[in-house]
């Protein structure tokens, strides 16, 4: 880091060379200007401004909630600390202790990493010097869980209603969960079969395959959906949530039947960004805890999840022959290494290799 000043909401920061230590000097007691000026509005909280900055560059809720969790631990943990007067050194040793003390996965680490690499550099706009030393979680080699045809029969007959529904569109056009509940009517094209997946993945929209022993089903419960929302605009709701700025270009789309969700929720919630009080769709953890239910019901022994399906999709198309670029289309890789996985269930046994004992 070079040495030098930057100046950040009012603080006037120095970093010393080689250290990647920040140095607060010159620093203004912002609530004690403002206790003494009534009308000075005091900024935002350091946290706050870092659901700004997520929010600025459209992250997701999700991403946001994460930062903000994240970036909270790595404060306490080093007793409630500014990040100004931290640097490299802070950060290593918060890794080393989510890796050595609290035995995070890989992925947990790497997020915990990101959180505070974007305080530092998007929020307070300094580096926190060279990162280099720290103990990082193994990311071992896992192979996909993945079901056979009966497998997947036994665990949805299993399921009924709305979650029999999720899960027969999940091994049926191999999407994942939350692309699935976030559906939307306009999103699925009954003469095309297909099914349009909306800011999935990476941002990204792609196409897939609408099945079509799944269609009548699916009309029957759009119905349902559709009574539940007349019902919703009679009471003075009916509204959903639009991405980006949609809300305010159409400003009467948020109750049109098109824009609803597929999947609603069951109760009225409040958005947390907005407050407004309306309905979401379906929330994942439900869906997650009857999948996991129906697979210890139907005596399944395998550690499968709602995830497990789309696995399921992708394998059983290899295996009946579809091209890999195909399958890697409508799944939604950007590299075709990462369809690759599934090319392992292909090989029978060892490889394919005959055991001896069957010889």
């Amino acid at each position: 880091m070079n040495n030098g000043k930057h100046r950040v909401s009012g603080t006037s920061v120095a970093c010393c060379v080689g250290t990647g230590r920040v140095i607060r000097r010159d620093f203004v007691d912002i609530r004690s200007a403002a206790r003494s000026n009534p009308r000075m509005t005091p900024p935002p909280k350091l946290l706050d401004r870092l659901r700004d900055a997520c929010r600025v560059r459209h992250y997701s809720i999700r991403t946001e909630d994460a930062y903000h969790d994240w970036c909270r631990r790595f404060i306490l943990f080093h007793g409630k600390r500014h990040p100004l007067e931290m640097a490299a050194a802070e950060i290593n040793a918060f890794l080393t202790h989510l890796a050595v003390e609290r035995q995070v996965a890989a992925s947990t680490q790497n997020q915990a990493f990101s959180a505070i690499l974007f305080l530092y550099r998007n929020v307070l706009a300094v580096e926190p010097g060279v990162i280099a030393g720290a103990i990082r979680a193994q990311r071992p080699k896992r192979l996909p869980v993945v079901l056979t045809k009966p497998e997947v029969r036994l665990v949805i007959d299993r399921l009924e209603g709305t979650y029999r529904l999720v899960a027969q569109l999940l091994y049926g056009s191999g999407l994942r969960l939350l692309e699935s509940l976030r559906l939307r009517v306009k999103d699925i094209d009954f003469d095309r079969n297909e099914v349009t997946v909306r800011q999935g993945k990476g941002n990204k929209d792609r196409v897939t395959m609408l099945p079509e022993s799944l269609k009548p089903a699916l009309v029957e419960h759009l119905e349902k959906v559709r009574r539940l929302h007349e019902k919703d605009v009679a009471l003075g709701f009916g509204g959903v949530y639009l991405p980006d700025a949609l809300g305010r270009k159409l400003p009467g789309a948020a109750t049109e039947w098109k824009w609803q969700y597929v999947f609603p929720s069951a109760a009225f919630s409040v958005d947390p960004r907005s407050g407004v009080r309306r309905r979401h769709h379906a929330h994942e953890g439900s869906m997650s805890r009857e999948v996991t239910k129906a697979v210890r019901d139907s005596g399944v022994v395998k550690r499968a999840t709602s995830h497990s399906f789309r696995h399921s999709f992708a394998t059983h198309l290899l295996e009946a022959s579809y091209d890999i670029r195909t399958v890697q289309e409508l799944l939604g890789h950007d590299d075709v290494s990462t369809t690759m996985i599934y090319t392992h269930v292909l090989n029978k046994g060892g490889l394919g290799v005959r055991s001896p004992l069957d010889g």
